[in-house]
C-alpha cells in the first residue's frame, strides 16, 4: 500500500477548538473529518484556562479517533499572530563537493543555516516563508535541483511571534498527549488557503480574519507577510445589544445574524425567525428586529477597518480579503462595496470543510506540504498501523459485498415469512 499522507491541523480559536483531518493525494486535499468543540479558555488570543483548552482538544481528538478508527498522534498547530516580526535572511550556499550540481542536501544546508538565526528573547521562530533561489543571476521560487553552478543564494523570510503565546499553545497540545508535527502562524496559514500571497505580488492586500471576539488584520505586499495587528472586536459586537436584551446565547445570536439575508431594510420583514421560552418568558424575533439591532454595528465595524487601514489604502492598488468564521454571515458578502478598497470574501470550497472557520486549518496542511519539498519529513498525524488496519477493514467490506446494515435490510425485505 502506498504511503498515506494524512495530516491533522489544530486551531485553538477564541471560543472553540477546531480540528481538521485531511488526506493529501496528488496535491488534492480530501477532508476525512472536521471537529469543533467549544471552550472558554482563550481571551484575546491568550490561554486563560489551560485545563479547559486541554479538555476541548482531547474531546475533539477523541471524536475524530472514533470516527476514523485510528489514533491521532500528532498535529499541525496554529499559533496566534501576536507581535509578528519578519527577518530576511540571504544565505550563500557553496557547492563544495566538486559536482557543481545543486542537490537537495545543499538546499537543506542553506535552510538550516537560515533558521539558526535568533531574534529577540521574547520572540520565537514560527514560519519560514517566501523562499527564493538565485542561481547564475536568475531568481526563482522553484527548487533549483540539478542546476549547474559554483554557488547559489537562498533568500527567505523568517517570521517570529510572541514566545509566551507559542509556548502556551504548545503546552496545551502536549498536555493533551499529542506531538506537534509543526507550527504555523494562523494568518500565514489563512493566506495559503485563500491564495493571498499570489494576489499580493503587485499590490497591497489586507487580510481580515473575522472571529467571534477579535479581528486580525494582516498586511501582505510583494508576496510577503509584512505586519499583523489585532482589533479587540469581532462579530460578537454586532449582536451585543440583541444578546443582552433577550438573554440569548452566543450560538443563537450567531445563527440569527446568518438570517439577515439582505442589507436592504425593506427585505427584512416581520416574519418570525426565532421563537423560544427563555427564563419563563416567551421570546419571538422577526427578521426586521434582528436587522434593526445588528446591521448598524456591522457598518461600524467596516468603518473601523477602513480607518485602521487608511494609511495603506490611500496609496491605491490595495485589496481586502475577508475570511474566518464571520464570513459565514451572508449579508457581509453584500457589503463589500463599503470597504475603502476592492474587497472580496473567502470561504473554503473543499468538501467536508466548506466553512470560513476552517480556512486556517486547511491552509496549515497545504503549508506543511509545501515546506516538505525541503524537509522531507515522513511523519503523518495518525498511527500508521491502525490506519492501515482501518483501510483494510473498509476494503474487506467492499470486497465481500454489502455491509451489515445493507444485508440485514435486504434480508428483511426478501423474507417470505
Amino acid at each position: 500500500m502506498g504511503r498515506k499522507e494524512i495530516y491533522a491541523a489544530l486551531e485553538i480559536a477564541d471560543h472553540e477548538v477546531r480540528l481538521v483531518i485531511g488526506e493529501l493525494f496528488e496535491a488534492r486535499l480530501n477532508i476525512l473529518r472536521a471537529e469543533r468543540v467549544q471552550t472558554s479558555g482563550v481571551c484575546n488570543k491568550e490561554i486563560t484556562d489551560e485545563k479547559a483548552v486541554v479538555s476541548a482538544i482531547r474531546k475533539a481528538v477523541s471524536n475524530a479517533t472514533i470516527a476514523l478508527g485510528c489514533r491521532i498522534e500528532r498535529v499541525l498547530l496554529a499559533i496566534p499572530s501576536l507581535e509578528v516580526t519578519r527577518q530576511n535572511q540571504k544565505i550563500q550556499v557553496t557547492i563544495e563537493d566538486g559536482t557543481r550540481t545543486i542537490r537537495l542536501f545543499h538546499i537543506q544546508s542553506g535552510f538550516n543555516k537560515a533558521i539558526s538565526y535568533r531574534a529577540a528573547s521574547h520572540l520565537e521562530l514560527v514560519n519560514v516563508g517566501c523562499i527564493k533561489y538565485k542561481v547564475n543571476g536568475i531568481t526563482s521560487r522553484k527548487l533549483p535541483l540539478g542546476e549547474t553552478c559554483d554557488s547559489f543564494v537562498m533568500d527567505m523570510d523568517l517570521l517570529f511571534a510572541q514566545k509566551k503565546a507559542v509556548y502556551a499553545y504548545a503546552r496545551c497540545v502536549e498536555q493533551a498527549n499529542l506531538e506537534i508535527l509543526d507550527i504555523c502562524l494562523d494568518s500565514y496559514a489563512m493566506a495559503q488557503e485563500a491564495a493571498v500571497f499570489e494576489q499580493a505580488i503587485d499590490r497591497y492586500v489586507v487580510q481580515v480574519d473575522l472571529g467571534r471576539f477579535q479581528t486580525s488584520l494582516t498586511l501582505f505586499a510583494h508576496g510577503k507577510l509584512m505586519k499583523c495587528i489585532l482589533l479587540s472586536e469581532g462579530y460578537a459586537k454586532w449582536y451585543a445589544e440583541l444578546k443582552d436584551r433577550y438573554q440569548l446565547s452566543d450560538s443563537v445570536c450567531y445563527r440569527l445574524l446568518q438570517n439577515i439575508f439582505s442589507k436592504d431594510p425593506q427585505e427584512n420583514d416581520d416574519h418570525i425567525i426565532f421563537l423560544d421560552n427563555i427564563n419563563d418568558t416567551q421570546v419571538q424575533l422577526s427578521a426586521k428586529e434582528v436587522y434593526a439591532l445588528c446591521f448598524e454595528n456591522i457598518e461600524d465595524w467596516i468603518q473601523e477597518i477602513n480607518e485602521t487601514c487608511r494609511p495603506i489604502t490611500q496609496g491605491g492598488n490595495t485589496r481586502y480579503v475577508i475570511s474566518g468564521e464571520g464570513m459565514n454571515i451572508q449579508v457581509l458578502e453584500q457589503m463589500m462595496d463599503q470597504f475603502s478598497a476592492a474587497a472580496s470574501g473567502y470561504v473554503p470550497q473543499t468538501i467536508g470543510a466548506r466553512d470560513g472557520a476552517f480556512t486556517t486549518t486547511i491552509g496549515m496542511i497545504y503549508n506543511w506540504k509545501e515546506i516538505q519539498e525541503i524537509r522531507k519529513d515522513e511523519r503523518i498525524s495518525v498511527n500508521r498501523n491502525e490506519m492501515e488496519e482501518s483501510v483494510e477493514a473498509i476494503r474487506k467490506i467492499a470486497r465481500d459485498g454489502e455491509g451489515g446494515f445493507t444485508r440485514k435490510l435486504k434480508n428483511m425485505l426478501l423474507n417470505d415469512k
